[in-house]
Order: C-alpha cells, then structure tokens, then sequence
C-alpha cells in the first residue's frame, strides 16, 4: 500500500475538529478500537476451551495452548500479503578498539518501494544509530508516536552490556522497534528511516544535525511561549487518565514479577542442593538405591524444568512490560506537544480577538494555526487506535504464550513425579512388603 506522507490539512473553518476524517483512521476503523479500556480477549477461543473435569467442550479444540498460539499468529498476521517493507535486526557482533568496545546488529531489508534504489539491503547498526533515528522521527514527526527503543544504560555490576542474553534481548528489542516503524503508514516513509536503512555509511547524515527539522517541528517546539492551555479536550483528557492507569498496573505487575523470579531463583538453588542429598543417601542404602536415585533424578528434572520457565520470564514476558513502560512515557511527549499547538491556537484567537477593529484579515493566521491543531489531534488519534491495536495482540500472545510455557513445566513436574512411582511399587522386602 503506497501512502504518502501527510501535509497539513486545509483550513476546516468552523468545521469541529471531531468530523475531521484522518486518512489512516479511516482505513483502520474495522481493525481498532476508540475505547481506551482494555479489551477483554477472553473470549477467544472459549468455545476450545474443556471443562474443569477435562471434557472437551468442542471437538474442535487444540491439543495444547501452543496451537492456540499459532491460531493467534495466523490471525494477527492476515494483512502480512499487503506489506512492502520488512526489516529485520540479527547477526550481533562485538567489536573491540582501542577508543570502545561496542556491539553492532545487521539489519536487512527488502522491499517493493520505488522510494529505494534496490530490493535489498544489509547494513551494520550500533545502538547510537538507532537512538539517532529516533530523535529524527521526533524532530520530523512530532505529530505521531514514535516506538521507544530500550534503555540505552544498565546499572554497573548488576548486568553485562556484552553478555549473550542481554545482547539478545537489546536485538529482539531493537528488532521490534524497526518493526514497528516499517509497518507505520506515514513513519516508515520517512526520509531518515530511509536513509538508516539503506546507507552505508551513516555518519555523514548525522553530522546534518537539526538541519532537516520539520515546519511542523519548529512551530511545535518554539511557539507557546509560556502561555498556558485552559483544558485538554475530553478524548484527550481520557488518553491522560489512560496512561496514568495502565503505568500503575504495569509498574505493579513489574514489581511482583520480579519478586517471582526472584523467589523462583532462590527455590531453584535449594532444588540443587536438595537432589544430589538422595543421591549420597542411595550409597549408603542399597536396598533403597533404586528409588531414591530416583528422586534425585526427579528433583534435578523438576530443576531444569524451573530454570526453563523463569528464563522465559526473563527473557520473553518482563521485556514486553518494560517497552509499554516506555511507550506510555512516549505517548505522554506527544499528549504535552498537542497540548503545546492548542495553547499556540488559544493564544492567536485571544489576540485577535483584541485585535479585532486593527487586523480584519488576522483569522487568515488563526486559521493555519487551527489547520496544525485539527492535524495533530487527527495524527494522534490514528495512532492512538493503532496503538491499542497493537498492544491488544502484543499481551494476548505475551499471556497465552505465558499460559503455554506454565502449562508446560508442571507438566514436566507432573511426569517426573509420576515416573518414580513404579520404583516406589517394585521394591518389596523380603516378606512382600514395601519397607517402612
């Protein structure tokens, strides 16, 4: 789908800023949602769900929650046919000079899009130039919510920047954050994130500095001049009250999270301890060898199974969690910078209205400084509905998929246990009884 990149509306006149139809809204009405609640997606599959007895309720259901989650996969992905641009982020490497030691990423494109030379590219990234894309998509496209990248600084002594699984997971991040951006109707032709995709050489780009700010940009960043908005319109004012909320039920899921895998880390190093004590008692009792042997292998089964799942809370639930945390503080730039027109649009219309008798034609101003506000509300609303869409999908697989890996470690647990009950069974003494 070819969209070009949107211009101010024209002057609406006293046309509300509600009938303001948004080229992207439009296209995406069927697929969001305005409600700022968050949805209940229970009811998916409820009808492949069994009962508490086991009874399946369809013939119809999945053998497992992973092929749920392959369902939702599938049908998360049905507009993939239509996309022209994909990007991916692999192939970490660390690279060691004397000046620094850093990590760069490849990342690889193809596309369709007649605004790139080639089909294809491959170009080496450091973190620094995705921290340069992004202040270009703030300078550029102040209007949109641009993707937060993660944390660029880790506390000293608590985790390794070099390490395997914190390079992994920066990849998986910085990965979604090009996403993201590709799958973006207005952001993904941006002429930055063009130029970050396809140059090979990036530094001659940033040394441009902020010489390609936006009018737009400008007038947001340099206009209000202290004045002081009266009141954010409603629908606005909601987005605010959303924000706020959501931030409290993540931070509190955050806190509580940590404090299990915390918990799990400490049971997790008891476990150990624990086995190997059956394994030195087998030693001594050769008659009960057999079955504490195999209670040893059973606990250090039920270890590695543990270590398994507070891995993928680590590594696959808390991150998620971490980049709405940051897309909330994302969103909240956008709210203060609409907020930051209005008051511009407040402040013209007081001063013609003081005016009035001395300047006939100063509505001519009023009106172009309407048009910036009628574009602002209009682009953050698209993405407000995009965003909800995309965080609807994001935490239905984050906790199907979280259902999946449980579901699956009590099932380890369960066979684990269950497979020392025929050594237990088989061991009579020599009277025919199971020794006490």
């Amino acid at each position: 789908m070819s969209v070009s990149t949107p211009k101010l509306l024209p002057s609406s006149g006293k046309k509300s800023i509600h009938d303001v139809c948004h080229p992207l809204s439009c296209e995406e009405a069927a697929l969001t949602t305005p409600s700022p609640e968050l949805q209940n997606t229970s009811s998916i599959g409820d009808k492949d769900l069994s009962l508490p007895n086991g009874t399946p309720v369809d013939t119809s259901s999945p053998a497992s929650s992973s092929s749920l989650l392959n369902r939702l996969q599938l049908d998360d992905d049905l507009d993939g046919e239509t996309r022209d641009l994909f990007v991916t982020v692999d192939d970490p490497k660390k690279h060691v000079s004397t000046m620094e030691t850093y990590i760069t990423y490849r990342v690889t494109t193809k596309t369709t899009r007649t605004e790139f030379d080639l089909p294809e590219y491959s170009v080496r990234r450091r973190y620094q130039d995705f921290d340069w894309l992004r202040n270009k998509l703030e300078d550029t496209q102040p209007t949109h919510i641009i993707p937060p990248l993660p944390e660029k600084f880790v506390v000293k002594g608590v985790v390794d920047r070099f390490s395997e699984e914190f390079v992994e997971t920066r990849r998986k991040a910085l990965d979604k954050f090009l996403k993201r951006i590709a799958d973006h109707p207005v952001l993904s032709f941006n002429d930055n994130f063009n130029v970050f995709l396809s140059a090979k050489d990036l530094n001659s780009y940033k040394k441009q500095g902020m010489a390609l700010l936006s009018k737009m940009g400008e007038s947001v960043k340099y206009v209000t001049g202290g004045y002081k908005l009266r009141s954010r319109p409603l629908e606005f004012a909601a987005m605010g009250d959303y924000l706020d909320m959501f931030t409290q039920k993540l931070g509190t899921i955050d806190r509580i999270a940590q404090r299990i895998i915390k918990e799990q880390a400490e049971y997790l190093v008891e476990l150990r301890e624990y086995g190997p004590v059956y394994s030195s008692w087998a030693s001594a009792e050769e008659e009960l060898r057999q079955p504490l042997e195999g209670v040893s292998s059973c606990v250090a089964n039920c270890s590695t199974a543990l270590e398994m799942l507070t891995e993928d809370m680590s590594e696959e639930f808390l991150p998620v969690f971490r980049e709405y945390v940051l897309y909330i503080e994302s969103m909240k730039n956008v709210l203060k910078k609409r907020d930051q027109v209005q008051a511009e649009y407040e402040a013209k219309l007081e001063a013609v209205a003081f005016r009035k008798e001395e300047r006939p034609c100063a509505p001519t101003d009023v009106e172009k400084c309407q048009d910036r506000v009628e574009c602002f509300n209009a682009d953050l609303k698209a993405d407000w509905d995009r965003w909800q869409n995309n965080k609807r999908q994001d935490f239905r697989l984050l906790l199907t998929g979280m259902a999946d890996k449980n579901i699956q470690y009590y099932e380890k647990c369960l066979a684990a246990w269950e497979s020392i009950i025929p050594l237990l069974q088989d061991k009579p003494d020599g009277k025919g009884e199971m020794p006490s």
